[in-house]
């Protein structure tokens, strides 16, 4: 596997709302560092923590490949969405230590817009660590 391989298949697990694709991408002990500070190991991890994407709609993802080897790359990647519950929504304001959105129960729930740098490290057809660096923001009008 090389960064486009995995890119491509970043992109379709995410659109999808697929951990089982998402899972497919990694060593059975791959690692996915989805901050700095926090990391997700093995399948079975991996699979709990991408099901939070089936509360994300309309999901937009594109990319650009910034380095490739054989044994590593970088991308820069770009997804937006629609919030599509207020479970979500109280999870990126918690991590976002925000209230960047001001609103009440029942208003509109955000589009957002994440923007990040992607490092992937594979292990022949797979990738054993993804290390990602991001920040997100709600979509202005």
């Amino acid at each position: 596997m090389d960064i486009e391989q995995f890119m491509r298949g970043y992109k379709e697990a995410w659109e999808r709302r697929d951990e089982t694709l998402f899972c497919a991408l990694f060593t059975s002990d791959g690692e996915y560092h989805n901050t700095p500070f926090a990391v997700q190991r093995g399948h079975a991890q991996l699979a709990e923590y991408w099901k939070r994407v089936k509360l994300q709609e309309d999901i937009a993802v594109t990319y650009d490949l910034l380095a490739s080897t054989s044994a590593v790359g970088m991308a820069h990647w770009r997804v937006t969405y629609r919030v599509a519950s207020e479970e979500l929504f109280r999870i990126w304001a918690a991590s976002a230590g925000t209230n960047a959105v001001a609103r009440k129960p029942g208003d509109p729930l955000p589009r957002m817009v994440l923007d990040g740098v992607l490092q992937a490290t594979f292990n022949g057809a797979l990738c054993s660590v993804c290390r990602l660096w991001w920040h997100s923001l709600p979509q202005l009008a």
